[in-house]
């Protein structure tokens, strides 16, 4: 009679767990589904509203974290947060975005999802940008190999637009333009639209950078049309830029006013200070060839202001980079031993509930045999002995690990300062005389200085910056001397 109700009872929560199961899946899928719709929007929108990319990922990331913490649900997790490392990049907030790369990263290989994890370091290659060349090719190549590997044409198309943009900066033109041309080749192939948009933009600036004038505005205005029909600010605005510049260049001047007022209102929406540095930095090339002096040295003071803060941002980036990398480095750390206290956890649940049920068993056997209870006591002592050896052994393990982070730490804090002292210290020092030169040979291009006399400024402006570099060197020597 005791074992009919025992099966009862099993067989009844055995029912109530199968149906809290399905209920429990039907949630997950339905959150899953909102989560790829919220990604899905968010990364339409990373050229037209980056903001907007990274609330509408911020918000799928909130229901990717409550999802199962099972394998297949974590991709849904590393994808939010991807995205949102996207849209941080386009609105110039380097820091979030290797702090967004980086988590997405972890979760890739977590789950050993190769494609998406060569995707990420597609992502970091391009913050290195306008940092570290060497550092973005080895993020870049490193996509497009996996990207081969496993025959992904679209993203190998972006690896070689991307790569070509590091040889754009490092002005190998033509070395550029043979990536530029194979990743449209690619991208006119899949029909992808959206990155087409970025080849033919790409090749228009290469052109225009190698004086074919005529091909450049061809395949810039065909860039601009496709990139307006499918409301991509940015786009739009980058390629407005590089068309004023070509259309100063012919001395079109009223074409590169019309199209510098539509850019300017484009790199608004987008809230791209960059971008608009540099409008104000063409806006002064077209006052200044069209001998407006007073209005080309007002814009020239207001490309100082804002080279003097961007300068800033771009040396820091590196460093902001690289010490949010070691935090994550170090919350790895942590996590690994959040793991491991895990695995504790759940060794001691186990060992609970084997005791739990040996001293189930203790209790049959005390109905039919006295002496098998002795034996059974001293086992279960032995056992919890045990336990506890190996908990104290892993407290000191944890302690000891926590120190050495902490020590790390501090040693990362004191570099960090270090190297962000030397960095405002360039900036300061050095921008101004630099400054200074550019705008001397301007007003001497167009005969507004003596050139003596602009000689003896420039060579003073040279003695400045060489003395500078000096008193740098002798810092960066001696650490006991400080910058300021």
């Amino acid at each position: 009679m005791n074992k009919f109700y025992t099966f009862f009872i099993l067989l009844l929560a055995g029912c109530f767990i199968s149906v809290y199961a399905k209920g429990y899946d039907d949630v997950a899928v339905r959150d899953t589904n909102e989560v790829k719709k919220l990604n899905t929007r968010a990364y339409d929108n990373r050229l037209t509203n980056p903001q907007q990319t990274v609330e509408d990922a911020a918000a799928a990331l909130a229901i990717a974290e409550k999802l199962p913490d099972e394998l297949k649900y974590k991709k849904f997790l590393g994808e939010s947060y991807r995205i949102k490392g996207i849209g941080n990049y386009y609105l110039n907030q380097s820091r979030a975005a290797i702090d967004d790369y980086l988590k997405a990263r972890n979760v890739f290989r977590e789950i050993k999802d190769l494609r998406s994890e060569a995707k990420v370091n597609n992502n970091i290659g391009n913050l290195y940008l306008d940092s570290d060349y060497g550092k973005a090719l080895e993020y870049l190549n490193s996509s497009l190999q996996i990207a081969q590997r496993l025959s992904d044409q679209q993203l190998i198309g972006s690896s070689y637009l991307n790569i070509g943009n590091v040889y754009y900066r490092k002005k190998s033109f033509y070395q550029a333009l043979s990536y530029y041309d194979r990743g449209n080749a690619i991208f006119s192939k899949i029909k992808d639209s959206v990155n087409l948009i970025q080849a033919l933009q790409n090749r228009g600036v290469i052109y225009f950078n190698i004086r074919q004038f005529d091909k450049a505005e061809q395949l810039l205005l065909a860039a601009n049309k496709a990139a307006k029909e499918r409301d991509l600010n940015k786009p739009v605005a980058s390629t407005n830029l590089t068309l004023a510049s070509l259309y100063i260049a012919e001395n079109r001047f009223e074409d590169a006013e019309r199209i510098v007022q539509e850019g300017q209102a484009y790199s608004l929406a987008v809230k791209d200070d960059k971008l608009a540095s540099d409008y104000n930095y063409t806006i002064y090339q077209l006052e200044l060839k069209r001998k407006n002096y007073e209005r080309a040295l007002h814009y020239l003071q207001v490309i100082f202001q804002q080279d003097s803060t961007i300068h800033i941002s771009n040396e820091s980036t590196q460093i902001n980079i690289i010490q949010e990398q070691f935090k994550q480095e170090a919350k790895e750390r942590d996590n690994a031993l959040a793991a491991q206290r895990q695995q504790n956890d759940r060794i001691k649940f186990w060992a609970v509930t084997v005791v739990a049920g040996l001293l189930l068993v203790v209790i049959a056997l005390l109905m039919n045999n006295v002496k098998r209870k002795t034996a059974t006591n001293t086992q279960l002592t032995a056992l919890n002995a045990e336990v506890l050896r190996q908990k104290d052994n892993l407290d000191r393990v944890n302690h000891h690990l926590e120190e050495i982070i902490d020590e790390r730490t501090k040693d990362l804090q004191i570099k960090n300062k270090k190297l962000s002292e030397y960095s405002s210290y360039l900036s300061h020092q050095i921008r101004g005389p630099i400054a200074t030169l550019r705008g001397l040979m301007n007003l001497e291009k167009e005969g507004l200085v003596d050139e003596k006399e602009c000689i003896n400024m420039m060579d003073k402006c040279v003695s400045d910056i060489d003395q500078k570099i000096i008193e740098m060197s002798e810092m960066l020597n001696d650490t006991s001397k400080t910058v300021f």
